[in-house]
């Protein structure tokens, strides 16, 4: 069976960096953890694959060797040099792969503290505490918002400090004992075989200590549901997908832990009359024939007011202009979109008879009458009957 590609596991190009890799592998670390996926075999060896993938590219040698050589690299005689310390491919020592997740996640030796330690449970200690979630919310904004830039109110419902004990989960006046199941220490062991996990204390939460009389209005939590309105400002610009970032408004932490960010993503409404290209924008228009023939200066309408166009005489159907800088703004700044006028010539669809009779007269000066179509297009033509 063919062995899968280590970029591919890590789900990043060939030519990721230092950081893209080491961010890439956290990602994955953390859905594939086995405290996440207890029990689940096949998670636990995906997590060995990432592990030892991050191992290998994660080192400018190993990596190196890889690239030119694939997994053969690490097979086979020879392959030690290109292995290194520590490596699983072709029988090589023992690797475990939690020792690449602490080194990612900061948790190195036997000590505590880190990410590792906030996201499966160690570390902890007195007065530790757990950050709120991140929250997303999605606003709809007019094409004419996207512009201009806009203020908007929003609501939404999410978890708060609570009021009444200041997020603390305990009653005014009430004291805090040590926890007796972690026995103030926040965090609990247990034994995953041949590896001891610590986690955080399920009865105090990482705290260390125990509320002797939990709030009456959030119930020892220290938070409560609420909705909450917040006044967004989004800059001129932004598009679909386009993603704002109001920092500590997600939800309240636990036990003195710091709020999540709130994150705005955009969708912009569909215009009845603009499309937007990038930067550009696009608009059809129709003129009368007589304007197309004779040539003139129109208005047309822009998301900035109304913008003056020159229709040079002669101008056929479907014949596009340019306004300069009437389109959208950067939003990393510097010169802004056009926008794009795109003529369509009508035809009059009824005549009064003066304006019929002038018409003929037209046709019959020019041969219209005796010639529909244009010398150029029917000798053109010939060779297809």
């Amino acid at each position: 069976m063919a062995k899968e590609d280590y970029y591919q596991l890590l789900g990043v190009e060939k030519t990721a960096g230092e950081d893209e890799l080491k961010k890439a592998y956290r990602k994955k670390a953390v859905q594939y953890h086995p405290d996440k996926n207890p029990g689940n075999k096949e998670a636990e060896e995906m997590f060995k694959k990432i592990s030892h993938a991050y191992e290998i590219l994660k080192d400018p040698e190993k990596r190196a060797a890889y690239d030119r050589y694939g997994h053969a690299a690490f097979e086979g005689p020879g392959a030690g040099a290109a292995r290194g310390r520590g490596g699983m491919s072709g029988g090589g020592g023992f690797h475990d792969p939690f020792d690449i997740f602490r080194e990612v996640f900061g948790q190195q030796g036997g000590g505590g503290g880190g990410i590792f330690d906030e996201m499966f449970g160690g570390g902890g200690g007195q007065g530790g505490g757990r950050d709120g979630s991140d929250l997303r919310y999605d606003l709809e904004i007019t094409l004419e918002e996207a512009a201009r830039g806009a203020e908007k109110e929003i609501s939404f419902r999410k978890h708060a400090a609570c009021e009444r004990c200041d997020g603390a989960g305990a009653e005014p006046g009430s004291k805090k004992i040590t926890c007796p199941t972690c026995r103030g220490a926040g965090q609990v062991r247990r034994s995953g075989g041949i590896i001891t996990f610590t986690q955080v204390c399920p009865t105090c939460s990482g705290s260390g200590s125990k509320i002797e009389k939990p709030c009456t209005a959030c119930h020892g939590e220290g938070r409560v549901i609420k909705t909450t309105k917040l006044n967004v400002r989004i800059p001129a610009g932004v598009d679909n997908g386009s993603r704002l970032r109001s920092s500590g408004n997600g939800e309240a932490g636990l036990a003195g832990g710091q709020s999540g960010d709130l994150y705005i993503v955009l969708s912009v409404k569909d215009h009845e009359l603009f499309e937007r290209q990038e930067d550009n924008l696009f608009c059809e228009i129709p003129i009368k024939f007589t304007l197309a023939t004779l040539g003139g200066t129109i208005e047309v309408p822009t998301l900035f007011g109304k913008a003056s166009l020159k229709i040079p005489h002669a101008t056929q159907s479907g014949t596009t202009f340019r306004l300069r800088e009437k389109g959208m703004p950067s939003l990393r700044g510097g010169r802004q979109g056009d926008q794009l006028v795109r003529v369509q010539v009508e035809v009059p669809q009824s005549l009064t008879a003066e304006q019929k009779k002038l018409l003929e007269e037209f046709a019959r000066i020019s041969g219209d009458a005796s010639e529909p179509t244009s010398k150029s297009f029917f000798e053109k033509a010939k060779k297809f009957f």
